[in-house]
């Protein structure tokens, strides 16, 4: 699958701090920004910026936040052809908090939205292009979205937004082929003037066949994360992603490193990852904050009386 469109984002430090809020420490976030440099991989996504004063400090680590200084901190002195960049939530950022790109290391802004808040996430967009940054608008939840409001979403964005990239977000790890196949080319036949990307959630194990599927219907942007670590279920590995591009620039093998030497410890201190409550959470496509909330309970494993709290029992009376 080479096409030398393809950008490969790899938003390991951003998903996979929801997992303990950001709490990454600079040699851990270097470390990725290394592997994923030596990698031959596009874009970096190091974090949110969001608002301090929305968030407390001693609850979330520097990459809930993302300030230029701390950047540099842990990319300064790594030779890197990846460009850097950043998410905000619409209602979350402080406007004067993000310099002109002159002043930044940061390359790109992605504005994240659900399809009822376009109009701000637009606005933001438009803003953050004209302080001269390349912007993505993530639509949120896309699973969950009428037909019609998609529609109205998608010509919005085409004729009012300064954005690069549209990307179409599997919150819910709900989605099979069929449907990004049907969303993508609907988007593409839409959205003439820009890119399509694609940044599915693993719930149900489909989120490298689900960018795969995007990936033949012609999205050029996409979302991994190293190990898979993100949110919950995680994402499409990063190294899967690079096995199956067929692209001379990307080279595995720092990747694996990385792998072996910082994400496998990781994962014996944080969860993520495959498990059944999450599963659950994306065969009846919903949000996975209560799957979330049961790991962290005395009922993690009881999956039967979890499903049934959302299906109701099976059994016929």
């Amino acid at each position: 699958m080479f096409r030398e469109q393809i950008k490969v984002l790899d938003c390991t430090i951003r998903d996979g701090g929801l997992m303990n809020n950001h709490d990454f420490d600079d040699r851990f976030v270097r470390a990725i920004f290394k592997a994923v440099s030596e990698a031959g991989i596009d874009y970096m996504e190091i974090g949110y910026k969001n608002s301090k004063k929305l968030f407390p400090g001693d609850k979330y680590g520097a990459w809930k936040f993302c300030s230029d200084d701390d950047i540099r901190k842990v990319t300064d002195g790594i030779p890197s052809k990846t460009k850097l960049s950043v998410m905000v939530d619409v209602d979350r950022v402080d406007l004067e908090d993000i310099k002109p790109k002159k002043e930044s290391p940061v390359s790109m802004i992605r504005t994240a939205c659900y399809v009822k808040d376009v109009d701000k996430a637009i606005y933001l967009a438009n803003h953050f292009a004209d302080k001269g940054y390349e912007t993505a608008v993530n639509l949120m939840a896309i699973s969950k979205v009428l037909e019609v409001e998609l529609t109205e979403c998608l010509t919005q964005l085409e004729k009012e937004c300064k954005c690069n990239v549209v990307y179409l977000v599997d919150s819910n790890g709900s989605l099979y082929q069929e449907t990004v196949e049907y969303l993508i080319k609907k988007a593409k036949s839409i959205v003439k003037t820009k890119e399509i990307g694609i940044h599915a959630h693993n719930n149900q194990q489909l989120a490298f066949s689900n960018t795969i599927e995007a990936i033949i219907h012609q999205a050029n942007y996409l979302d991994s994360t190293i190990f898979g670590m993100g949110r919950a279920a995680g994402n499409c590995p990063t190294e899967l992603l690079l096995g199956f591009l067929k692209n001379p620039k990307f080279d595995i093998r720092p990747i694996l490193d990385v792998i072996s030497k910082e994400m496998i410890p990781l994962s014996r201190k944080v969860e993520w990852g495959y498990v059944i409550p999450y599963a659950i959470t994306g065969i009846l496509d919903e949000h996975p904050k209560s799957a979330l909330e049961l790991r962290e309970s005395d009922r993690k494993d009881n999956y039967r009386e979890f499903y049934d709290s959302f299906a109701g029992s099976s059994e016929v009376e």
